[in-house]
């Protein structure tokens, strides 16, 4: 993402969420994510400890990760049209390929996923590691994903 994307990558992020996610929280979950979701605080999190990529087609955007600290995924949202394209697991892979250069030795990722797409992050690598939680009328299930060493000898 480039610095000035914001709105339009915040923009797809908040579509996505009222479309699949906002129906299953209260008020005060939707308010939680909205708030997370502002194009000013992205360019804060960008310029500090989060890695966001955008996914493309045609000038169209598609998709987006975010990831904090090299070790979290807190944000990967894909368009109606374009999920179960590959898309989501193609920005996994890069973001995992950045945060590696940064970590070589890194061995696991992490995420919260809303409860509708525990299945997707599973077919991405994840595995639930704990009950359902709530944070600030936040629904998730928490979600790891270990990554294999690459031995380049």
């Amino acid at each position: 993402m480039a610095p000035g994307e914001e709105e339009r990558v915040c923009r797809l992020v908040r579509q996505v969420f009222n479309d699949f996610v906002a129906p299953l929280y209260a008020q005060e979950g939707v308010e939680e994510f909205l708030r997370y979701a502002d194009p000013d605080l992205m360019a804060e999190r960008a310029q500090s400890n989060h890695v966001t990529l955008i996914a493309e087609t045609n000038g169209e955007l598609i998709g987006v990760i975010e990831m904090k600290d090299f070790n979290h995924i807190s944000l990967l949202f894909v368009t109606r049209e374009r999920q179960r394209q590959g898309i989501g697991r193609q920005l996994l892979q890069v973001v995992l390929t950045i945060a590696r250069q940064y970590d070589p030795v890194l061995s696991e990722v992490d995420m919260h996923s809303s409860p509708n797409a525990v299945d997707a992050y599973e077919r991405l690598g994840f595995q639930a590691v704990g009950p359902d939680k709530r944070e600030h009328g936040i629904c998730f299930i928490p979600m790891k994903m270990r990554i294999e060493n690459v031995d380049d000898g």
